[in-house]
């Protein structure tokens, strides 16, 4: 049976709250009886966005990374909420409005954080996938609707159909280790969650420090090469997608021309190395 999955592309989020606001707009002061209950003006949103700035210099970005209810096929609040919480046949869980009443401990259930309370009715409440919106013909839910830069896209596919997907567009999923098999999907979710090591590679032309193009970058661990780059224009080389904490590793930098440098990073987090200044020694192809 085919079931809803939200994909979302970090790389393509500018955090506009184009999402958060239509979700307000759909939500709040407005009741679906079977569904949701009217959500406060004020308050914790169902959509959160947060962010992430890597890098310093002239090397930094900034990542978006919107967060909602996952709708696992293993939901650490179903387990916890018994007959308060259900998921449909289609994927979508859904936190009944009057029975779980008083249960603000559904809140501290959910390991992602997006169950939030509702002071004013007393009710934990999460992103419901817009289920009254689909259930009356509409394709996709709202938050995605609203995303000017198409970063968030509803699919409903079988589970096999989603793993080849998952799998052709390299896509991940929040916490991973906790198993359970959330519905939402991250592209490019390396750009909130690991880091990176860059820099500028340069060389002395008659006495001036000019950026070097087309030198070759390699970066080890442990005596390995684990990824190879090329300058740009501006000297620049990035190696992305690095899991935070991971060690030591050496940057060296060759060019046929201009020469040889070498760097030693221990990696906690991101690290923009600055300059790369290339000797005449131990220059290589």
């Amino acid at each position: 049976m085919s079931q809803w999955n939200l994909i979302i592309d970090v790389a393509r989020c500018e955090n506009c709250n184009n999402c958060v606001l239509a979700n307000k707009d759909e939500f709040v002061g407005n009741n679906f009886p079977g569904y949701s209950a009217p959500q406060p003006l004020h308050g914790e949103s169902t959509i959160k966005i947060s962010r992430t700035v890597r890098g310093e210099g002239h090397m930094v970005d900034a990542a978006y990374l919107p967060t909602l209810c996952n709708h696992c096929d293993d939901a650490p609040c179903m387990k916890a909420g018994g007959d308060c919480i259900s998921k449909r046949a289609d994927g979508i869980v859904i936190i009944d409005p009057e029975k779980s009443r008083g249960r603000k401990d559904l809140v501290a259930a959910c390991p992602y954080g997006s169950i939030v309370w509702n002071a004013e009715l007393n009710i934990p409440q999460n992103w419901i996938f817009d289920a009254h919106l689909l259930d009356k013909g509409w394709k996709e839910p709202r938050c995605s609707q609203s995303c000017p830069t198409a970063a968030m896209r509803a699919v409903k596919h079988s589970p096999a159909e989603m793993a080849a997907l998952a799998k052709a567009e390299g896509l991940q999923v929040l916490k991973p280790e906790l198993a359970t098999r959330p519905r939402v999907y991250y592209k490019n979710l390396h750009r909130s969650t690991h880091s990176f090591v860059g820099g500028s590679v340069v060389a002395s032309i008659h006495g001036t420090l000019e950026c070097v193009e087309g030198a070759r970058v390699e970066l080890m661990k442990a005596g390995h090469t684990v990824a190879t780059a090329r300058t740009d224009a501006f000297g620049d080389f990035k190696f992305d997608a690095l899991e935070n904490g991971s060690g030591t590793y050496t940057v060296r930098v060759h060019h046929s021309e201009r020469g040889y440098a070498e760097r030693v990073v221990s990696l906690g987090s991101t690290q923009f190395l600055g300059d790369i200044e290339l000797s005449g020694a131990r220059a290589k192809a």
